[in-house]
């Protein structure tokens, strides 16, 4: 950060404040953060979640509203996992965290075949065991680093693998009803991202330590939204705000939507009547 130039300078502060007020109005749009909440910060050591705290960070300062924050990264003893790492950058922000050490992999490795994708399993551990933690710790409200690519690429991977209109939702409560999830960089594009950690030089910490393959559907979308968004500039902007704007009655989820008991009124059928009659007249007159 020190040896940015003033071009360099510019165009970072001008990103910086681009990402925090894109944060800041997914968290108003949504009410993600309230006063006195306890945040806690998932820390992946990946670019998403470190932009994620930094920016949470800034906001705890100039929010409206006061916020604890704490930042929690989930040692699961991946072979060459540099333990030191995210300790040391945590100290020197001067942020509260806790490292929660609980070997997953180990169980990863027993249950999944060789060679098979363990993304699900491992996502499903992990969470379980951070959802633990932020129960036990009077935590209010979990952060993911989620951004708006992410949710847009579970869209399609739901519509083409799954069946489903469905995606990630910028604020959620648990299947246990007892944790609320917030994403707080849900409108936030992930390439603004990348450029924010080249910037800040966060130290990564890569996610395939545990030799996991890459999920080759998840990347099949990403690679298709980028070439849209290439090819069609706005498009992502607007498959987003179609998020944000459904009309059940204009789908087919009968669970959504009354079709069955969708009937016309007895006024509404006297005016189809009048107005078939008043066609009909019409007809006659020609």
């Amino acid at each position: 950060m020190s040896d940015l130039n003033q071009k360099s300078r510019t165009q970072f502060n001008k990103l910086q404040k681009k990402l925090r007020h894109t944060v800041g109005d997914a968290i108003a749009d949504y009410n993600m953060i309230e006063n006195g909440d306890k945040v806690m910060v998932c820390l992946s050591g990946g670019k998403d979640s470190f932009t994620l705290l930094d920016i949470l960070m800034h906001l705890q300062k100039t929010a409206p509203v006061e916020f604890e924050l704490i930042a929690v990264n989930l040692d699961q003893k991946q072979p060459g996992f540099p333990e030191h790492v995210l300790p040391e950058y945590l100290e020197s922000l001067g942020v509260p965290y806790h490292i929660i050490e609980k070997d997953t992999y180990s169980v990863v490795k027993r249950v999944i075949p060789e060679g098979n994708t363990t993304c699900g399993l491992c996502s499903r551990l992990r969470r379980g065991t951070l959802y633990g933690y932020a129960e036990a710790n009077n935590v209010t409200k979990i952060a993911l680093g989620h951004h708006r690519d992410d949710i847009l690429e579970t869209f399609f991977l739901n519509i083409f693998y799954g069946g489903k209109l469905k995606a990630m939702p910028p604020k959620l409560l648990s299947d246990d009803k007892k944790n609320i999830i917030i994403r707080p960089l849900a409108y936030t594009r992930e390439k603004d991202i990348e450029r924010l950690a080249a910037f800040k030089d966060y130290p990564i910490i890569p996610c395939n330590l545990c030799g996991s393959q890459e999920n080759l559907q998840r990347q099949a979308m990403k690679v298709m939204l980028k070439g849209w968004d290439k090819q069609f500039p706005g498009r992502l902007e607007t498959i987003f705000t179609s998020l944000q704007n459904v009309a059940p009655s204009q789908l087919a989820d009968t669970q959504l939507f009354d079709f069955a008991g969708l009937t016309l009124t007895r006024s509404q059928q006297i005016e189809e009547q009048v107005m078939t009659f008043n066609a009909g007249l019409e007809v006659l007159a020609q």
